[in-house]
């Protein structure tokens, strides 16, 4: 008897342990706005980057760009967290010197011109507690009308080190320099 209440207890004990072991491995569903990387210079077989933005992408899903980024109102530019933008050396951007170090990335949205902000503060999430007094530089950048809608907001630099915002058919461009 003595036995079998002893195999009957180590049989629950065992279970209990795998049951709580295949419960411990749950892993997050795909992020609806998913993370995204570009770096400057482009070329992946370029190991010293001057320049990385990491972001989410949220898409439009039917719905209008003035909604989700209004005009005149900081935006996180991106969806979740803030981007992070990490420079790796200093850089200018126009004409405005700035520090090598991470800042996020917010905008200010606007019809002809978009105000593109760096600031100290970092590990934010949206632009609920943007607070300008942390702004390590504010500048304006063009804003441009493309033919092609992108449904996935979307940044890239190209080979000159200007940094490209699109979403929708708004096209914002932001240049970089040594």
């Amino acid at each position: 008897m003595k036995n079998s209440t002893f195999i009957s207890s180590l049989a629950f004990a065992c279970l209990l342990f795998l049951s709580t072991n295949v419960n411990a491995q749950k892993f997050a569903k795909l992020d609806k706005s998913p993370l995204d990387v570009t770096a400057y210079p482009t070329s992946n077989k370029e190991p010293n980057k001057l320049i990385k933005v990491v972001y989410s992408r949220p898409q439009l899903k039917g719905r209008e760009l003035s909604k989700l980024a209004p005009n005149d109102k900081v935006w996180r530019t991106g969806a979740n967290e803030a981007p992070v933008i990490t420079l790796y050396k200093d850089m200018k951007i126009d004409g405005k010197a700035i520090k090598a170090g991470e800042y996020s990335l917010f905008t200010i949205p606007g019809e002809k011109t978009w105000t593109i902000i760096l600031s100290k503060d970092i590990n934010v999430w949206g632009a609920y507690a943007y607070n300008e007094a942390n702004d390590v530089v504010r500048v304006k950048a063009d804003v441009s009308t493309a033919k092609d809608a992108v449904e996935a907001f979307s940044m890239a630099f190209d080979e000159n080190g200007t940094l490209f915002l699109a979403w929708d058919k708004t096209r914002v461009s932001v240049p970089f320099t040594k």
